[in-house]
């Protein structure tokens, strides 16, 4: 089997991290002064420069169709994209990008809502956790009910990401009671903020947080349904879906510049006449970190393939999440242990990664969900030994 990537794939692959290197990493210095002075981090408009230049290097919309501008890359491009991002723990990613099921709109609401989301003009949100549904978003209780030609939508979605600075939400909301949402009881709404919903920030143990969003008596016009009345919870978890092979992208880029980091500690930081690594207990952390990552790597790549083929990536890509979040954060916890005292410091991104990693194990399917789906699927024989379709 060739595991190499292609001549194209390493020049795309490259020059993302070049520019991750030369424009992004440069702002760690001031992102990192600005937290410890419990200051905002980098602005909206800093880091929508950082995208105007990426696009001058060609990276515009990763997975954005070609019709509308993007590169419309393969997942497994994508997903060597990702983990250069990964390397940086400034919050950038490159522009043209929309959420996957924004591209189900209608022309209409294409003019309105996904052509300036693209070109960074609206910002938006994706909401269908509540309260008493994270895991379980058939639990759903967020209510919809038609008056006339509108809709009126009451309830609260919370620890939505990016709920904040949005504009506006994709909202899944209950429109019919009397149905399952997995059967066409849940529908998915486009909703302004003037439209009357309002933002909470929730404080985390993370930089930034996500949001509660409130919805009292909101009125939304019949034209605002993304697709079709029904659809929603569907296209729910379709946008929950493509996370799966993005976060543990992102995870590997965390990983490989924190160990990165602690050889190069390893090899200068000298305690009773020698370099640390020469002990023990901190070669076998860098070996074990090198393992794990290298594993969850082809992982990854292997859920993203599996899109590319065409295939059902739900196993594969409910092990990539799954391994690819526990590797980071054993990774950074032993990043951390090499760096003693210095690692604990908000002086480096080590403390900074180690809080946001603790996140990719809950958030885009928590690992219990990962291992229901995984065994699930061998238990039911939906999927053979191997990861092949039964």
């Amino acid at each position: 089997m060739d595991f190499g990537l292609s001549t194209e794939e390493r020049a795309i692959r490259d020059t993302a991290r070049d520019f991750i290197t030369r424009e992004v990493v440069p702002l760690e210095s001031e992102l990192l002064r600005r937290e410890r002075a419990h200051q905002p981090g980098l602005t909206r408009d800093e880091l929508r420069e950082l995208q105007r230049r990426a696009r001058t290097f060609g990276f515009w919309g990763l997975a954005t169709p070609e019709e509308y501008g993007g590169m419309d890359l393969p997942a497994v491009m994508q997903s060597l994209i990702w983990t250069e991002i990964g390397r940086t723990v400034v919050p950038f990613r490159f522009g043209g990008e929309a959420d996957n099921i924004l591209f189900r709109a209608d022309p209409d609401q294409r003019r309105e809502y996904l052509l300036p989301t693209i070109e960074g003009e609206r910002a938006s949100c994706f909401a269908i956790t509540e309260p008493g549904a994270g895991s379980d978003a058939a639990n759903i209780r967020f209510r919809a009910r038609r008056d006339g030609d509108d809709w009126v939508l009451n309830g609260e979605k919370t620890f939505i990401t990016g709920g904040n600075e949005a504009d506006f939400a994709i909202v899944v909301a209950v429109t019919d009671p009397e149905r399952d949402v997995r059967a066409g009881g849940a529908t998915a709404f486009l909703v302004d903020r003037s439209m009357g919903w309002r933002s909470e920030f929730i404080p985390t143990m993370g930089e930034g947080g996500p949001a509660a969003l409130i919805f009292d008596d909101v009125r939304v016009p019949g034209r605002n349904v993304l697709g079709a009345v029904g659809e929603g919870f569907r296209l729910g978890m379709e946008w929950i879906g493509k996370g799966r092979y993005t976060i543990p992208s992102h995870a590997v880029g965390i990983a490989e510049r924190a160990l990165r980091m602690a050889i190069d500690h390893a090899t200068t930081r000298h305690t009773f006449g020698r370099p640390i690594g020469d002990n023990q207990a901190i070669s076998w952390m860098i070996a074990d970190s090198e393992t794990e990552l290298e594993a969850a790597r082809w992982l990854i790549l292997r859920a993203a393939w599996t899109v590319d083929a065409g295939l059902d990536p739900r196993h594969a890509s409910s092990m990539a999440k799954l391994y690819g979040a526990g590797m980071v954060n054993r990774v950074v916890d032993r990043v951390l242990q090499i760096h003693g005292g210095m690692g604990y410091t908000r002086e480096l991104p080590i403390e900074r990664w180690y809080r946001l990693v603790r996140l990719y194990r809950i958030f885009e399917g928590t690992d219990e969900m990962q291992r229901l789906i995984i065994a699930r699927d061998l238990l039911r024989g939906y999927t053979m030994l191997g990861g092949h379709l039964a």
